[in-house]
């Protein structure tokens, strides 16, 4: 039995979680090859090299030619998941982002339990490290969260172009590989080589506050990614600065995994992650 978690609301997100993915058809993991397997595709005729075994005899009988059912094979998937845990995460108008960032992370890892799929979790910030090894337990889905529950994230910020060339030095496996974050000043974010290798999906979580902040005057900002405090007065013209900038970068990086052929999906706090997430997983 597991031991009750003393954090409360950690234990009704990860219920919730749950309840949501055992609920609904997330969705079965059938390759594009075509082969052995329980999902059948089609009927057509026996071609040289066909297996016998998959010929419907009574279709041949009547068509008075060979035919044999072709299936879908299925496949065990290789599931990483690996959430950005930066200071920024550490901000949120009714919930913070980093738990919403956990509540993603929830339910891809209990979708890949209710499947069947293994799968690892690493942890990305200065540099990515792993965080739990392949499994397919329930318990490592609570473990995953409880992680990134306790992570000290202030002062952590993300340093892509080293997030980018670990993730293709420690994968070595095919993987259907998860990036969760903010993804803030994503211009050294190079997931060329490593998603013409693995899979890649880009999980974006963001306050709507953080794309259109409200008029603030002169506040006392802490940096969350480098604990730095100072005055800044958030005016009109500093506003629409914010917002350019932000825009720009968002544009930039859509771009990017356009052409490398990366699904993305944004997911705002006050959004229900399960709503996102589920095509997602449905399409992988």
């Amino acid at each position: 039995m597991f031991k009750t978690l003393s954090n409360k609301p950690l234990a009704r997100m990860l219920i919730k979680a749950q309840k949501e993915v055992f609920s609904k058809i997330v969705g079965d993991n059938n390759s594009k090859n075509k082969g052995s397997g329980y999902d059948f595709v089609e009927l057509r005729e026996y071609e040289s090299g066909d297996d016998i075994k998959h010929i419907d005899w009574i279709i041949s009988s009547k068509m008075q030619k060979p035919h044999v059912k072709i299936f879908h094979q299925q496949r065990e998937l290789n599931v990483v998941i690996c959430p950005i845990l930066t200071g920024s995460l550490h901000f949120g108008t009714k919930i913070l982002k980093r738990e919403v960032l956990n509540e993603a992370c929830a339910l891809i890892s209990y979708s890949c339990v209710r499947q069947n799929d293994p799968f690892e979790s690493l942890i990305g910030n200065e540099d990515v490290v792993l965080n739990g090894k392949r499994s397919k337990d329930l318990f490592a889905v609570r473990r995953l969260a409880e992680k990134i529950a306790s992570y000290e994230v202030l002062g952590r910020s993300a340093h892509w172009k080293k997030i980018s060339s670990r993730l293709y030095t420690l994968l070595r496996k095919k993987s259907l590989v998860f990036l969760v974050g903010d993804f803030f000043d994503t211009k050294e974010l190079d997931l060329g080589a490593f998603s013409m290798k693995h899979e890649v999906i880009i999980i974006i979580i963001r306050d709507r506050f953080e794309e259109d902040p409200a008029l603030l005057a002169k506040i006392n900002i802490t940096d969350p990614n480098t604990k730095e405090s100072a005055f800044i007065n958030i005016n009109t013209k500093a506003l629409k600065t914010i917002k350019k900038k932000i825009l720009q970068e968002d544009q930039e990086l859509y771009q990017k995994l356009h052409k490398l052929g990366i699904r993305f999906v944004k997911i705002y706090t006050d959004e229900n992650p399960a709503e996102k997430i589920f095509p997602l997983l449905r399409s992988a």
